[in-house]
């Protein structure tokens, strides 16, 4: 389940619905919209990570790379 949450975040940042420099929901609003638990929709973030497509600050949240992760 979390790689089908992982493509829709892509595709929203590929449609420009999540900007470059532009936070992605929480993990909390994640779960919320996808109806997981909360490992799940981190391990969607890790994933998104690990891509090159956002970048996480520690308590801040995570964030459309300046490029939106162009180099993917």
């Amino acid at each position: 389940m979390y790689r089908q949450i992982a493509a829709e975040l892509e595709r929203r940042i590929d449609a420009g619905r999540y900007a470059p420099n532009r936070p992605i929901p929480s993990e909390t609003a994640l779960c919320e919209e996808f109806g997981v638990g909360r490992n799940t929709a981190r391990a969607a973030v890790r994933l998104l990570a690990e891509k090159g497509r956002i970048v996480t600050v520690k308590g801040k949240g995570s964030y459309v790379r300046a490029d939106g992760g162009a180099d993917r």
